[in-house]
């Protein structure tokens, strides 16, 4: 595993949601503000088209255009979501993602048809091969139906030595653990749960992937910083503080990404709703979005953290 003084992508990544005007059309100039806004306000580097990016709904053309776009308009790394269920489309879109400028890929067990591990390995292995980029392997079996074993990881990257880190949505810091050791030294685990961050982090992880790093980065980043330094007492607490907004970023009736795109609106982000099959936020939602922010910041702050800085005033 990598020593925590360094990082290839950063600590604190966001998965970031993308913006969509009132016909739900992708608004390219609105995503480019949100992808300002989260570096402006802690976010190190930016995963686009992944599940927060609704990328089950976006057509080629727009995720394309969505890497271009914001790939040239920012200065930290963005990390394409070019990985699918299908092999040969993963390796076209891979192919696209590297030709319009993106730093990085993030690649998802294929979902739904719940390949073999020996299935798992040559899809990962076709992907990472057509491309010079860095791949992100990305493990979220609740969502896909299948576990990326450790042997298939451990193979896949004496394969392919562009395959560098993982985001482990797996749930199973168990698991997790006896892994780490078998790891290179170059590869990098990054939490793909927001709320197991800190417990990967005391197994080894390097940072997270996260939701809501969206409007809590900062949280994240001295959460972290403080593990790092050896102040347990002090990153408990920040992990505590953001615990509402972890409970807040996804449920059954408000799936992510409807309440991040809830709360970037109640920020004056203007990123619009969720595209079917997700659809029109509850009318609760908007509430519940402030008062979480609220109570996150006031949190943090007596804590001493930075917080986001809305664009419009937050009231409960």
């Amino acid at each position: 595993m990598s020593e925590y003084g360094s990082t290839r992508f950063g600590r604190v990544l966001t998965a970031m949601a993308t913006a969509m005007d009132s016909n739900g059309e992708v608004d390219y100039d609105r995503t480019v503000d949100l992808a300002r806004w989260l570096v402006e306000n802690g976010t190190e580097a930016l995963i686009v088209t992944g599940t927060t990016g609704e990328a089950p709904t976006l057509t080629d053309e727009e995720k394309i255009s969505i890497w271009e776009a914001v790939s040239s308009s920012v200065t930290v790394p963005v990390i394409a979501g070019s990985g699918s269920n299908d092999t040969r489309h993963s390796v076209h879109m891979s192919k696209k993602a590297a030709e319009v400028g993106a730093s990085a890929l993030l690649v998802v067990t294929p979902y739904y048809n719940r390949p073999p591990q020996s299935g798992l390995l040559a899809h990962f292995e076709a992907v990472a091969r057509v491309t010079d980029l860095p791949v992100i392997i990305y493990d979220i079996p609740v969502r896909t139906g299948r576990k990326v074993e450790s042997e298939t990881l451990l193979e896949l990257i004496s394969r392919c030595p562009n395959v560098v880190a993982l985001k482990d949505a797996a749930g199973d810091p168990g698991g997790t653990s006896k892994l780490l050791p078998r790891l290179p030294s170059y590869f990098e685990l990054y939490s793909g749960d927001d709320g197991l961050t800190l417990p990967l982090l005391a197994i080894g992880a390097v940072g997270v992937i996260g939701v809501a790093t969206h409007w809590a980065a900062f949280g994240y980043q001295e959460m972290i910083s403080s593990f790092i330094a050896g102040n347990e007492v002090l990153a408990q607490r920040i992990n505590e503080a953001l615990i509402p907004s972890v409970d807040f970023e996804s449920t059954i009736d408000a799936p992510n990404p409807m309440p991040v795109k809830v709360l970037l609106n109640e920020l004056g982000l203007e990123v619009g709703e969720t595209r079917l099959p997700l659809g029109i936020a509850p009318d609760h939602l908007k509430k519940q979005a402030r008062d979480v922010f609220i109570r996150t910041n006031s949190a943090l702050s007596k804590l001493g953290v930075r917080v986001a800085k809305p664009r419009k005033e937050i009231r409960g």
